[in-house]
């Protein structure tokens, strides 16, 4: 199986560091970015499973982010991540494709928890999607009859 890879994506440096290092004591690859553009670089470059996102950061903030990566990475999994003055703003997220959100500040139990529910998320619909492709190749055995007589 997979090694579940996560994006913490947050403007405060310190809140990244610390989270990225209790994170990787659980045994999660752990990428961290300051910005919206700088986590879209990390996306272009690494095949990233799980997104923890920051609602407000200047620049790109967490909802514009979150519009370009279900573009370009649709089976991405982004968890919002936002402070009591933007519970609305989360909320839009999740009209926007984001799977969940923390309220800040999230202990790393939580997070963990959230993340691995979208880990297995993203698996069963991998799963589902070979599934239908696998079926797609497939002929039954009238089929195949039918492709021997002509």
């Amino acid at each position: 199986m997979e090694k579940m890879k996560i994006l913490l994506v947050d403007d405060e440096p310190r809140y990244l560091e610390t989270t990225k290092k209790l994170i990787e004591r659980r045994g999660y690859d752990t990428f961290t970015a300051e910005s919206g553009e700088a986590a879209l670089r990390i996306m272009d470059t690494h095949s990233v499973q799980v997104v923890i996102l920051d609602v407000k950061m200047p620049g790109m903030d967490g909802n514009e982010t979150l519009r370009v990566i279900k573009e370009r990475w649709p089976l991405a999994e982004v968890i919002m991540l936002t402070g009591h003055a933007t519970v609305d703003s989360a909320i839009d997220g999740l009209k926007s494709g984001a799977w969940d959100y923390l309220m800040k500040p999230a202990d790393i139990d939580q997070i963990i928890e959230k993340a691995e529910q979208a880990f297995d998320k993203r698996v069963r619909q991998e799963e589902k999607i070979r599934s239908a492709q696998a079926r797609l190749y497939m002929k039954s055995p009238r089929q195949i009859l039918k492709d021997g007589e002509a």
